[in-house]
This record gives structure tokens, C-alpha cells and sequence, in this order.
């Protein structure tokens, strides 16, 4: 599908990714555009795949309070699809990127104690 975005949809996801959950009809006069023209535009950037979904930025009050980590990983060659789904089951787990070197992916996680640390990366240890 064709993604190429003009000025409108650039000025358009700005506003979603400063608020998301900003309604239409504000972005609609802050864009200078129809309420019924921004609705198709935001239905269009989510059909073509430019917008892939939205989401919640914790604040500070909660994030101080969670345990955060990063984590190495090497895989057993071919058990990387397994891996990636078995981390994608884990909601600790927010970030998971590939990296070339020793390890072949970085891992971000995120606990409410260390104890849930200790015991999640006992089950990460466990996969391939």
C-alpha cells in the first residue's frame, strides 16, 4: 500500500504522538481540516501500516517505583522465532532489538521488585 505522506499527515501524526488520545474534533482545528477529514486521514495511516497502534507513556511517579534491566541474550541458532514469541508472552518485557556482536538481542525489562527481576530472568535463562 502506498505510504507517501504529505505535510498535513506529518503535522497530523505529531499531534497523535504528542496525544494520542487527543480528539478529532480538536485536531481537526488545530490541522485547519474537517472533523470527518482528519477521521478518514488517522483510518488511512492506520490501514497503510504508518500508524500501528498507541499506547501509554508511564509517568515518574510510577516509574520510580519499578525495577528496570537490561539483558543479553544469545540464542541457539534457529530457536530465535521460539525466543522472540516466549519474550513477547512476557509482560515484563518492553523492548526486545537485535544486535550484532557477542549476544543477538538486548532486552529491556521492567519489575515492580527485584525479586520479580530474579525470577524473570530465571525464565528468560531457561529458553534456547
Amino acid at each position: 500500500m502506498n505510504t507517501s505522506l504529505d505535510e498535513i499527515d506529518r503535522q497530523l501524526l505529531s499531534l497523535l504522538q504528542t496525544n494520542a488520545r487527543e480528539g478529532t474534533a480538536l485536531l481537526a482545528r488545530k490541522l485547519g481540516l474537517a472533523r470527518t477529514t482528519v477521521v478518514a486521514r488517522i483510518a488511512r495511516l492506520e490501514r497503510s501500516g504508518v500508524v500501528a497502534g498507541y499506547g501509554v507513556r508511564l509517568g515518574a511517579r510510577l516509574d520510580a517505583s519499578t525495577v528496570r534491566a537490561w539483558c543479553s541474550l544469545s540464542v541457539m541458532p534457529k530457536a530465535g522465532p521460539a525466543v522472540l514469541r516466549a519474550l513477547g508472552a512476557m509482560p515484563e518485557v518492553e523492548e526486545v532489538s537485535a544486535v550484532s556482536g557477542p549476544f543477538d538481542y538486548l532486552v529491556f525489562l521492567r519489575c515492580t521488585s527485584h525479586e520479580q527481576l530474579d525470577t524473570l530472568l530465571d525464565n528468560v535463562g531457561q529458553l534456547d
